[in-house]
């Protein structure tokens, strides 16, 4: 239980989804077995319930129908669901840090690996959100993140993804900023080890600092400079680390944007970012997206999609 409510009071206020109002969880297990009862499902009802109840509520959920029916509501609805609307629903009966680590294994596991995936979990999270996820791992699949990643990836890549701790001695914003600078633009080749020892300090003013005297410095900004020096999931990963310490909502609308213009949509950068910030901070993503490409979150996203999955996503997001 304690570890249950460190991982809530991680959850923001910003969100889309709150606390519903009269919470009745046997009501919604009632709700949920007659959503299932009979041929066919009714998704509506499924919706309804888990697009508006918070994760605590819908743990709460999972026991009553545990204790009402002793079965696994995930496994039921998972026999009844098919395709990216199942991937929700499932995603939302997760706790935060179980889904993250289920989403990092799927990336993992498998012929390739989904560096986008590890990209956008791990370069986004705290260092606590990212030990409490690896403690999840380790006791879901008897293994740890940290070895699953390094046997998966080669490289500096497997390198800059900050599974544990990073710490850096106590300096000074000028030496850190100069440590970039040297190991970048002033010299031939990047000393990507340099980079990553600055940008895993985590301390997000400090290095909001040590950005502005590298321009100074380099009469460059540190993105630009990045994208000079490194190419591939290298830039990808340090890019992703410097625009969630600049503005992480804004790093999401992006990858939102990027996953659902063009032909097709990936659905799972889609589904994971629904899933994994409706309850922490989808309101200011929602603003980011309208202020950086002038349309409505909503909009791309009823656009995008169809049926109970755009549905489920759109009560995720909130209306326009």
């Amino acid at each position: 239980m304690v570890v249950i409510c460190l991982i809530y009071d991680q959850i923001g206020n910003r969100g889309t989804v709150t606390e519903a109002a009269g919470f009745d969880p046997e009501a919604d297990v009632q709700r949920l077995r007659g959503a299932m009862k009979g041929a066919g499902t009714d998704e509506a009802a499924v919706i309804e319930v888990l697009a508006h109840r918070t994760i605590a509520q819908r743990q709460r959920v999972k026991e009553a129908y545990k204790q009402a029916v002793g079965k696994d509501l995930a496994e039921d609805l998972s026999s009844e669901l098919s395709g990216n609307f199942r991937s929700v629903v499932l995603g939302l009966l997760m706790l935060a840090p179980v889904y993250d680590a289920y989403e990092l294994r799927n990336a993992i596991k498998g012929a390739g690996t989904e560096e986008a995936c590890l990209i956008d979990v791990l370069a986004s999270r705290s260092n606590a959100e990212i030990q409490t996820i690896n403690a999840f791992y380790k006791k879901e699949y008897e293994k740890s993140l940290e070895d699953d990643v390094c046997g998966d990836t080669s490289g500096m890549f497997q390198r800059v993804l900050p599974i544990t701790s990073l710490t850096l001695d106590q300096c000074e914003c000028f030496n850190a900023m100069l440590e970039i600078y040297e190991a970048g633009e002033a010299r031939w080749g990047t000393d990507e080890v340099k980079f990553l020892t600055v940008l895993c300090v985590r301390n997000r003013n400090h290095l909001l600092r040590v950005f502005e005297e590298y321009q100074k410095i380099s009469g460059r900004d540190i993105e630009e400079s990045i994208k000079r020096e490194m190419s591939g999931s290298l830039e990808d990963v340090f890019l992703a680390i410097v625009k969630c310490i600049r503005n992480k909502q804004a790093f999401f609308a992006e990858r939102l944007y990027k996953s659902m213009k063009g032909l097709g949509t990936t659905d799972s950068v889609l589904i994971r970012i629904m899933v994994a910030r409706a309850e922490i901070d989808m309101l200011d993503i929602k603003a980011q997206f309208l202020k950086m490409y002038g349309k409505t979150l909503y909009s791309f996203i009823k656009g995008d999609t169809s049926g109970d999955y755009r549905k489920i996503l759109l009560e995720l997001c909130g209306g326009e």
